[in-house]
């Protein structure tokens, strides 16, 4: 258990920095575009301000990690091997979906430690709380429920 343990962590922490590499490179490639500097602020129905642009190198991000996270996951971790391209699928879909709860966990912190510290790191500080907060909690619902190698109940025929 604690070589899985050790193993979770390490994955997760090359996930991670794949996801923040990623987000750094995006908003160095957004600094770019001019045009993108007035979605850096943009007042929402005038109760809060939200950076689209920083928005977007999140969600850059997030793919990056959650392709990484899950191809290690799915062989190191969990031991699975899917039969097909459409059980893969399946399997990417699952996990994603399990994803959203804990992303939006990761998101938020990313996002307040952003707005509340006026701080250019404190925005990473911020994603690396929440990331590992949502990575034990993954893990969990990945075990239940996306890699669980219980087969299904059979129907038994009546004879």
């Amino acid at each position: 258990m604690f070589k899985l343990a050790i193993k979770y962590a390490l994955f997760a922490a090359i996930s991670t920095i794949g996801n923040l590499v990623t987000q750094q490179l995006c908003l160095m490639f957004f600094d770019y575009l001019v045009f993108l500097k007035s979605f850096e602020n943009v007042s929402i129905l005038g109760l809060f301000n939200l950076n689209l642009v920083l928005m977007a190198a999140i969600c850059m991000g997030t793919l990056v990690g959650l392709i990484i996270k899950y191809i290690l996951d799915k062989k190191y971790i969990f031991n699975y091997k899917t039969k097909s391209k459409s059980e893969d699928t399946g399997k990417f879909i699952m996990y994603s979906f399990m994803g959203v709860f804990t992303t939006a966990i990761f998101w938020s912190f990313e996002l307040i430690f952003d707005s509340i510290f006026n701080h250019q790191y404190a925005k990473y500080l911020g994603a690396l709380i929440g990331l590992t907060i949502g990575y034990i909690i993954k893990y969990n619902l990945d075990k239940r429920f996306v890699f669980n190698m219980e087969q299904p109940p059979q129907d038994k025929k009546v004879s």
